[in-house]
């Protein structure tokens, strides 16, 4: 009988920040996306919606190329009620700014650093945010339910 491995590593730098991100925000009692589409033209690696509808926002940087070539990230800020960054222990983390949150991660786990400042979403704008979370998950559950039943549209 072959062993099959029970632990397949995602293959991207970024994909394994993003699972062990996962891991640390699930123990905290959060749901979590990845790849999600606030609004057109941004795509976040991670969202988390807490026990109590706050909205994270987590950006995986593999290192300082990565991080310097993210044109994008400000435009989160207006998405979530705290934005993080999640590195590995070899990140420079000088370079990401003081005012935002520090997840430092790797394919197994993550630790909370420093907690990100809380902006809160204003209601409308949240339950937007709330809404599209939750179709997205949904449409991805019943991908994986029934992978021939989707026929059309990127989730």
């Amino acid at each position: 009988m072959l062993h099959q491995p029970t632990d397949i590593l995602p293959p991207m730098p970024g994909q394994r920040l993003a699972r062990g991100c996962g891991r640390l925000l699930r123990s905290m009692n959060h749901a979590v996306l990845t790849e999600f589409v606030p609004a057109r033209g941004l795509r976040v690696d991670l969202i988390s919606l807490g026990p109590k509808g706050e909205l994270w926002i987590v950006e995986c940087k593999s290192g300082r190329a990565d991080f310097r070539s993210d044109r994008k990230w400000q435009g989160y800020l207006e998405w979530c009620d705290r934005y993080f960054w999640a590195v590995d222990a070899d990140f420079p983390v000088e370079l990401l700014p003081e005012d935002t949150g520090l997840i430092q991660a790797d394919a197994f786990g993550a630790e909370l650093v420093r907690m990100g400042p809380e902006t809160r979403l204003a209601g409308a704008r949240r339950t937007k945010v709330q809404r599209d979370f939750a179709r997205a998950a949904a449409l991805r559950l019943q991908g994986l339910c029934d992978p021939d039943g989707i026929s059309a549209g990127a989730f």
